[in-house]
């Protein structure tokens, strides 16, 4: 599962003219679901998004979370993400999850998000969206978790 995130002072996406929904200071993730992914991925990759340090201390130093400051999070199904762009000059999708799977993927994720996160606010799957962010810094990441990830269990390893 993959999740770019960008630190912004502000986000929306809005779907045929009416805002699905906003966010000021925070953080907004375009997620992509691969083919594989599954509920483990999904929580610690919002446990990533929630605990990575973006946001500047005093000092001006990357050191607080968007949970540590209190931000929005605006998470937006983006199935490109996990495109195959390995060769050739068009993407393939093969990597990519079935939409059914991958939409049980995205409600799960959010559902957690709004379960451990204030303010959550969401794009709309599998519609044409235009999404608006004003990116601070620029500040963005790439994040991903896979199935092999050995943060993913709670097994110690040799």
């Amino acid at each position: 599962m993959i999740a770019l995130i960008q630190r912004v002072s502000g986000a929306s996406v809005t779907v045929e003219d009416r805002t699905v929904g906003s966010i000021g200071r925070g953080v907004l993730a375009l997620i992509g679901i691969e083919r594989g992914d599954g509920s483990a991925q999904a929580e610690r990759l919002l446990e990533r998004v929630l605990s990575y340090r973006i946001f500047e201390d005093a000092d001006g130093r990357m050191n607080h979370s968007l949970r540590e400051i209190g931000g929005g999070l605006l998470l937006v199904p983006q199935f490109t993400l996990a495109a195959d762009t390995h060769k050739g000059t068009r993407p393939g999708f093969s990597t990519a999850a079935e939409p059914k799977a991958a939409r049980a993927l995205f409600d799960g994720l959010l559902k957690q998000a709004r379960a451990r996160h204030a303010c959550v606010a969401t794009g709309e799957f599998g519609a044409h969206m235009q999404v608006s962010l004003v990116n601070d810094g620029p500040v963005t990441f790439w994040l991903k978790t896979a199935p092999d990830d050995k943060d993913l269990t709670d097994t110690p390893h040799a």
